[in-house]
């Protein structure tokens, strides 16, 4: 048993359960209302119900009056559908509409997923959530006015956790951090969301997804995101590496197209040892995603790399696979300043590593 839910004036659908909220309900399916805390206190989820019935739940009365009540608004965070409904409420569609938030974190857990690759999940206040959209980033914020920025590899209807993944950096501060000293339960401050690289929703297009390393973690969230609001674009997700090691989680991404057949997964590996006995596709990540893909006029192309990485693959899929360029969505990594000084100090130049688009990051 269950509820049609429409928004107006956007005139989308879900399904809604009777023991969920609507907000619950909305995110599931990939749609994105306005949220902050998720817990009836900030009323930022405030909106009008035009027609139905619905359970006002936990709604805090200092946030929600009687007098909004009898004139027919709720908290989507609290209410429940009981009928059908029609919604008057906005919706997230682009970065304009999210505020950037500064908010503590504790360390949940931290797993250990390649000799070099840290997942954090990262929980906030039991009040407190980050809305973004798909493929956003966040700066974690350090002593004397410095930052370090990692993509969220969740996707926004999964945000009871803030999941980064970071690479140890020969001579990266935080990093270094990450991997010797962190421990479940430390406390970090983090803002954001930031970044204009996120999933356009308002296209139809056949999206190719090509990330290289931990360039893994905003593709990660854009594939489940389609997959939560069910979205049926044909999607060619391309994840290279030097060895087996960097696709640090191979299996997740395998799955993914055998459970969706508009997904398409192909992991490649540019130095894989033969003792690896590799089976699958080698070569730069780009490079093979151009062999299977010589005409991209119809396409959308996300890529997450390093920035030789991404010049290349802008420059090639424009001029070789006629790519419009308004199409092409890019996260370029790039060393802190800091960092970058370390590294070349003990010699140790650069490889190529995927993150986002910022100069503030030792990952």
């Amino acid at each position: 048993m269950g509820f049609q839910v429409s928004v107006q004036p956007s005139r989308h659908t879900f399904h809604a359960e009777p023991d969920e909220t609507i907000l619950d309900a909305a995110l599931r399916q990939g749609l994105s209302l306005p949220y902050g805390c998720r817990d009836g206190v900030c009323g930022t989820c405030r909106g009008k119900v035009l027609s139905g019935e619905l359970a006002h739940g936990k709604a805090q009365l200092e946030v929600l009056s009687e007098a909004d009540r009898q004139a027919g608004f709720a908290l989507f965070c609290c209410a429940m559908a009981r009928s059908d409904l029609c919604l008057e409420s906005r919706e997230i569609r682009s970065t304009e509409d999210i505020p950037i938030r500064t908010l503590p974190a504790r360390v949940h857990k931290l797993t250990r997923a390649a000799p070099d690759v840290i997942i954090i999940d990262l929980k906030l206040p039991a009040s407190e959530r980050l809305q973004f959209l798909a493929g956003q980033y966040v700066d974690i914020l350090l002593k004397e006015g410095r930052h370090r920025s990692f993509s969220l590899a969740n996707a926004p209807h999964a945000d009871d956790f803030l999941q980064l993944h970071v690479r140890q950096v020969p001579g990266g501060q935080f990093t270094r951090h990450v991997f010797e000293a962190m421990k479940e339960r430390d406390l970090l401050r983090l803002r954001g969301p930031h970044g204009s690289f996120f999933m356009r929703e308002d296209s139809r297009k056949p999206m190719l997804l090509v990330a290289g390393g931990t360039g893994f973690a905003p593709i990660k969230a854009i594939v489940e995101h389609a997959i939560a609001e069910a979205c049926t674009r044909p999607m060619h997700v391309y994840w290279g590496g030097r060895c087996r090691a960097d696709l640090y989680l191979l299996a997740l991404a395998e799955q993914w197209s055998v459970q969706h057949p508009h997904i398409h997964f192909t992991p490649v590996l540019s130095d894989s040892p033969s003792a690896e006995h590799w089976p699958g596709r080698r070569g730069l990540v780009h490079a093979v995603a151009m062999a299977d893909h010589p005409w991209l006029a119809d396409y959308q192309a996300y890529v997450c790399g390093s920035p030789d990485m991404v010049t290349a693959a802008r420059q090639d899929f424009l001029t070789n696979c006629q790519l419009p360029a308004e199409e092409f969505f890019a996260d370029s990594f790039d060393f802190a300043a800091d960092t970058l000084a370390a590294m070349r100090a003990n010699r140790v130049l650069p490889t190529s590593h995927p993150s986002d688009t910022r100069v503030a990051s030792d990952e």
